[in-house]
């Protein structure tokens, strides 16, 4: 169902019970001011004339009383009626139900904290959203295009419509609470406010956005993303290395989607208070014979690369590690350093 069309029945129904609530107001005013009743007697004309039960009348009235009370039923006929018809068809429609769902749904938004947001739900966009979903990853989407939140809505996903460009629809998917933010919309411009948008809000928040040209990655990188991800240049990139080295990247592309039930990739950051391995090197700290996890690289806390790290390199608070293994393996990893991360890959169908 059409949110606009549940707003436009929303709006029907005020109009409904705004008409009926004058009707009963000109009932009252004119026995009162022209028959001289008192304002309960008024009331009540009005009310049981609305309502044709029949009753008589309260006072005898002349011609005139008579004719304007005619044009009073019929009136609250009308306006009743008109009611009824929209308050039945707002019944098969399911528009109380769903009106239920969004409030359930934007109470859900304000529980949600360190979660990501997703701006856009097309083509690319809904292959995110999968991604997220398979790695149980709480996340919001940002679209104002009716077909992809129905779409959205029809897979699950927690959803708010609106313009991601405007701070309005952004605080409403709690952006002060997120961690992350991935802006897939149609256009480099719609993506660059986005990111201009969420990084006033969040000066923390982690933006990542799609871009269509060279020139738009630069301009997204100064606005505030952290990464640019154009799927033009990273799809060629990705075809050239498919054609001069198939096997690796058939390899890497296994791990990153998880596609040969076998090797996934991780990544641990290392908290002084919860993890037992700072200030150890990696062969003290044994992690790949306790796990069967592998160590591909370590971030420094100041951002420094260390690829391939040996058995001298020394784990420091706040350090990145980049790990390989399998599902079990990372979970293991996982228990060793603390637990420090909440989200594990899934175990493969068919897997153990």
């Amino acid at each position: 169902m059409h949110q606009r069309k549940y707003q436009r029945l929303r709006q029907e129904l005020i109009a409904g019970g705004a008409g009926l609530a004058g009707v009963f107001l000109m009932g009252t005013l004119w026995y009162w001011l022209v028959e001289q009743w008192s304002w309960s007697e008024a009331a009540y004309m009005t009310i049981i004339t609305l309502s044709t039960v029949g009753f008589s009348e309260v006072h005898p009235l002349d011609e005139r009383s008579r004719i304007f009370t005619i044009f009073l039923i019929l009136m609250g006929i009308v306006t009743i009626g008109y009611i009824v018809n929209r308050f039945t068809e707002a019944l098969i429609q399911g528009y109380f139900q769903e009106g239920i769902r969004m409030r359930q749904q934007r109470r859900l938004i304000d529980t949600l904290s360190e979660h990501y947001i997703l701006c856009g739900f097309g083509r690319m966009g809904r292959y995110i959203a999968l991604e997220f979903q398979s790695e149980n990853i709480p996340f919001v989407v940002v679209d104002s295009q009716v077909e992809q939140i129905e779409e959205a809505q029809n897979l699950g996903f927690v959803v708010v419509q609106g313009d991601a460009t405007l701070d309005e629809f952004l605080l409403k998917a709690g952006i002060e609470r997120a961690i992350c933010l991935v802006a897939a919309l149609g256009s480099d411009a719609e993506n660059l406010y986005t990111i201009l948008s969420a990084k006033t809000l969040n000066r923390e928040i982690r933006a990542i956005a799609r871009a269509s040209t060279e020139e738009a990655v630069q301009k997204l990188q100064r606005a505030g993303a952290d990464v640019v991800v154009s799927p033009y240049i990273t799809g060629g990139k990705r075809l050239a290395a498919a054609a001069l080295r198939p096997q690796v990247m058939d390899f890497v592309d296994g791990i990153l989607a998880g596609s040969n039930n076998s090797f996934y990739m991780e990544e641990f950051r290392l908290d002084p208070d919860i993890c037992p391995y700072v200030g150890q090197t990696l062969s003290e700290a044994r992690l790949r014979s306790q796990s069967g996890a592998l160590v591909l690289a370590i971030r420094r806390a100041d951002g420094n690369l260390i690829g391939g790290p040996t058995g001298e390199t020394h784990l420091r608070s706040g350090d990145l590690l980049i790990c390989m293994g399998t599902a079990d393996q990372l979970r293991t990893l996982n228990r060793l350093l603390g637990p420090i991360s909440s989200r594990f890959p899934r175990t493969p169908k068919g897997g153990k």
